[in-house]
């Protein structure tokens, strides 16, 4: 309880004594008693009371959180230029009064939800882009009246400054913004910059009229039924682009794989032809090393050709019947001839 709570209740309590004091005084005299110390004695009660009454007009006790706007009838402009600050201060009883005027933050909010904001039901900014979509805003603005310009504020806008100021200047500055943009750049690319415009002129128009912007805040963005059913759609078509995409990327990647498998194959085919082909050349060079190995013991040593015959014969073979047009591949050795003898003549 500050001062000129305590000097009211005291004032009030004293106000209470005089009428009592009047009431026994109209008692007395009501039944011939004597009235006369009663009555001075309620004469000074009322005087002390007019006293602290007057001594309470004039004092007011100004909180930290609040500024006092001086309305006087003695002054030539009808008000004190100067702004009553925090603590005990004293007015002109019954000639000035003082308007109190909060200097803390306030938020006025813009929903489109209902009792989220100030205003029941859908209090949303409906604001139109740079190329033709309804797009829905909510905002809220925080601020505050600025100390020094609480008598300016007074004069402007009274206490209707928040109603008549600060709900339509946020509503026209976020339209005003929001049509100089695509509405993909307000939801995305340029929301940022969005934000720093909106509080930039909001800060200029509200220090005009002597209220200080503490913050501009972009809390939602929405579309229209029909815009956001076709961001929808586009959204799928992105998606079945993407998988068509993945698609393609996969067959191509099968292709290659498939590509890769023959072009292994053809590649081992040809190591394996190249391979058995070596081997051929190799076995042919073989033989005919063999062979001219096999010449040169021939050239020699005629007689291993004898020697080799004999030994693919069997043991006990002396005649071998050939049939008579059947050619002698070689001839008999020599040392296995039968001796020399006359063939006989066939007689005549």
């Amino acid at each position: 309880m500050n001062i000129s709570s305590l000097t009211s209740f005291f004032v009030g309590a004293v106000w209470f004594i005089v009428f009592i004091t009047f009431g026994v005084v109209i008692l007395r005299a009501s039944r011939n008693q004597p009235v006369r110390g009663s009555g001075r004695v309620l004469v000074a009660l009322i005087l002390f009371a007019v006293f602290l009454t007057t001594l309470n007009a004039g004092l007011v006790f100004i909180e930290p959180q609040e500024r006092g706007v001086v309305i006087s009838a003695v002054s030539p402009e009808g008000y004190r230029k100067e702004p009553l600050e925090p603590g005990l201060r004293f007015i002109i009883p019954f000639a000035e009064q003082v308007v109190r005027y909060s200097i803390a933050n306030q938020t006025y909010t813009m929903s489109i939800a209902a009792r989220e904001g100030q205003i029941e039901g859908d209090d949303s900014i409906a604001a139109r882009t740079e190329d033709g979509q309804e797009i829905y805003v909510d905002a809220s603005v925080i601020y505050a009246i600025n100390p020094t310009e609480v008598v300016k504020v007074h004069i402007l806008w009274q206490d209707r400054y928040t109603r008549d100021l600060v709900r339509p200047l946020a509503r026209g500055i976020i339209r005003d913004a929001v049509s100089q943009m695509r509405v993909d750049e307000v939801v995305s690319s340029k929301r940022a910059e969005l934000v720093k415009t909106l509080n930039e002129t909001m800060a200029v128009k509200l220090a005009e009229n002597g209220l200080i912007l503490r913050d501009f805040v972009l809390r939602n963005i929405t579309f229209s039924p029909e815009y956001a059913a076709s961001v929808e759609q586009k959204q799928i078509a992105e998606q079945q682009a993407q998988q068509a995409k993945f698609v393609v990327e996969q067959k191509k990647q099968e292709a290659e794989q498939a590509r890769q498998v023959a072009q292994g194959q053809a590649d081992a085919a040809v190591i394996r032809a190249k391979g058995e082909a070596e081997a051929r050349l190799i076995q042919a060079e073989a033989e005919a090393k063999a062979l001219e190995y096999i010449a040169n013991v021939i050239k020699s040593n005629p007689d291993i050709l004898n020697y080799q015959y004999i030994t693919k014969l069997a043991p006990n073979v002396q005649v071998i019947m050939t049939p008579s047009n059947t050619p002698i591949i070689l001839p008999y050795p020599g040392s296995l001839q039968a001796p020399a003898t006359t063939t006989p003549t066939t007689p005549q």
